[in-house]
């Protein structure tokens, strides 16, 4: 069964303009510069047709990602509690290790493009580890060196009607969020970070 890549509207949209235009305009004009390249004869030493030729590799390369990236996709987020980290969601940790908090958003690597807030994959080793933990519980990844790392969920972000709006990871951040003490969600603004996708 293929994973499901979860995918705010925005993003779904804009992945979709670009596969529309690799596989037009970019690559008709990429396959002209590689037909005028080869009319100036000996392609061992024409520069301007081994780099169209690597071009082309890596747009129809980036062309079969898109495609199953859109293929897997779905917009919106998985059901989950309020209090529940899951795809789609802006997530608050604490490094137990060192009393310092970070905030980003729990999604695709795609939706960095355009993200005021770090973006970490479900994939990737914190994302996996917080995936699914509820806000209090602790959460235990391993770093490039080896070495383990604790993190306890203090905030889990409520999206609207299940689906994640733009406002939610563009500049200025602010979202409902329910904190580690206490039922009741409030509003909460987080100032933006620099843009990192794991």
């Amino acid at each position: 069964m293929t994973d499901v890549t979860w995918l705010t509207q925005q993003a779904h949209d804009r992945l979709m303009e670009e596969l529309a235009e690799r596989e037009g305009p970019t690559r008709v004009e990429i396959t002209k510069r590689i037909e005028a390249a080869r009319e100036e004869g000996d392609l061992k030493e024409n520069g301007g047709y081994h780099a169209a030729k690597e071009e082309q590799g890596k747009n129809e390369a980036r062309i079969r990602q898109l495609k199953q990236l859109l293929e897997s996709a779905q917009i919106g987020a998985p059901d989950a509690a309020d209090d529940e980290v899951a795809a789609g969601k802006v997530v608050t940790i604490k490094f137990i290790e060192f009393d310092d908090e970070e905030t980003f958003f729990l999604g695709s690597r795609e939706e960095a493009a355009h993200a005021s807030i770090e973006v970490y994959s479900p994939t990737s080793p914190l994302g996996s580890a917080v995936d699914g933990k509820k806000v209090g519980e602790v959460a235990t990844y391993e770093l490039a060196n080896g070495k383990q790392m604790s993190v306890e969920i203090m905030k889990g972000s409520i999206t609207q009607n299940g689906i994640p709006t733009l406002a939610a990871i563009s500049s200025p951040l602010k979202v409902d969020t329910i904190a580690a003490s206490g039922p009741t969600a409030f509003a909460t603004s987080f100032a933006p970070c620099a843009k990192h996708s794991s």
